[in-house]
């Protein structure tokens, strides 16, 4: 993203430091009246129901005048859309997590923080809604690095990580060769594992060039059509036509396509830095590697995203305690350690120092990262951005499904691009 090269380098610069900024208050409703919000999460393999329950005590336990009923959304990716189904049934919850503010914001659903309650934050600006910040800039995620099987590298003599797009497809042909699948990916009710090679190839060919082209896009300046975004989106579907993608795996959710790597059902898998996590915690016998999404040049282009955090409800009966809640959880360092171990994240909080732990996975990807930002060659993730600068509302789930019609073939790249121009149309 735009501010992300500048932003990124305070967190270079404050996660060596000692402790989390966050201001411990304690106080409560004070007439021992509990405040009742209900917390609409998610659960994915790296974020099992365990994590949330323990995270959500943490703050309990500091603030006991509050009650919080944990709600999931039902499948990882589902989140937003059912946050709208809460929202149409009279049932939108009073904080909310990873949730596209989009479309709540606009319509006053959602709580503008103020900026001096964003002090803790170290990107307080990030996300901007028509000038308000709806979402807690919590975390920084890269998206997508590309995980691979060092063994099958090894196997089928792929001596170095691909720097090239070239060299990533001559090591995809290499593998094919070897009986070995290239890349493993999927899609199923989840959507978004059949995008992250559009996704990065989309971020590193076409935001790279052009920094601000979705903002572009949202203005009517520029089209999917159009040759840029086009070539970007042929890339993808070449993969597809060489025969370098499985085509019956976009029937598969994201758990089963995390664990179809773990397992050696492929040599790749571009996923956001999240997996990391499960790469040094997970079961596997071969020696996972990471490399960053190759340009055509190699030119370094390391596509990224700011935000993430909680949500609240602008009209929550107990709107004072769902902002205490969700600046607590946010900002407890129980939770962000816990958060960092298992879903491979780089908290954007004031002070916070990263476990000195961390798994060879999780720290390999903050070192790509981390030569990123020096390099200041971090650009918009396409497909994650909110605010602004992001997808309209309902169009990520024509983007998911797209990627998946090229897997298949059953989409030209001119189709495909003509097909999103119209329902980007039918979004605005």
């Amino acid at each position: 993203m735009r501010r992300l090269g500048v932003l990124g380098a305070a967190v270079i610069v404050t996660v060596g430091l000692t402790a989390c900024s966050v201001k411990q208050d304690t106080g409560g409703a004070g007439d021992g009246t509990p405040k009742e919000i209900n917390f609409l999460t998610f659960e994915t393999p790296n974020l099992p129901p365990a994590y949330w329950d323990a995270a959500i005590k943490r703050v309990t336990d500091k603030y006991p005048d509050i009650k919080v009923n944990k709600q999931v959304a039902p499948t990882t990716q589902g989140r937003t859309a059912y946050a709208k189904q809460l929202l149409q049934s009279g049932q939108f919850p009073d904080v909310m997590i990873a949730v596209d503010p989009a479309g709540f914001a606009e319509a006053g659903n959602l709580y503008d923080w103020k900026p001096g309650e964003l002090g803790d934050f170290q990107f307080p600006d990030a996300n901007p809604i028509k000038g308000g910040h709806h979402q807690l800039p919590a975390n920084t995620q890269t998206i997508p690095p590309i995980y691979y099987n060092k063994k099958m590298f090894a196997d089928a003599g792929i001596t170095a990580t691909p720097k090239t797009w070239a060299e990533l497809v001559q090591a995809s042909e290499k593998l094919k060769a070897k009986g070995l699948q290239p890349f493993v990916i999927g899609g199923g009710k989840d959507g978004f594992p059949a995008a992250m090679i559009m996704t990065g190839v989309v971020s590193v060919d076409v935001y790279g060039k052009t920094p601000d082209w979705l903002t572009q896009r949202r203005a009517g300046k520029v089209k999917f059509a159009d040759s840029d975004f086009q070539a970007a989106v042929a890339k993808f579907a070449d993969l597809s036509a060489k025969g370098l993608l499985d085509k019956d795996s976009v029937s598969r959710d994201y758990a089963a396509t995390e664990q179809a790597f773990l397992d050696g059902k492929g040599a790749m898998y571009p996923m956001g830095n999240w997996f990391a996590a499960n790469a040094d915690t997970k079961k596997h016998d071969f020696e996972i590697g990471v490399f960053n999404f190759p340009s055509d040049s190699g030119k370094l282009v390391v596509p990224a995203y700011t935000g993430g955090g909680m949500s609240v409800n602008a009209k929550s009966k107990n709107l004072d305690a769902a902002k205490r809640f969700a600046i607590a959880f946010q900002t407890d360092k129980g939770q962000i350690d816990a958060s960092v171990k298992a879903d491979g994240l780089v908290p954007a909080i004031k002070g916070y120092q990263m476990p000195s732990d961390i798994g060879p996975v999780l720290k390999a990807g903050y070192e790509l990262y981390k030569e990123a930002v020096d390099k200041k060659a971090v650009v918009n993730s396409f497909g994650w951005e909110t605010a602004d600068d992001g997808f309209l509302p309902g169009f990520k789930e024509k983007f998911y499904a797209v990627a998946q019609d090229l897997v298949t073939g059953r989409k030209s790249a001119a189709d495909a691009c003509a097909y999103l121009d119209t329902e980007w149309e039918k979004a605005g």
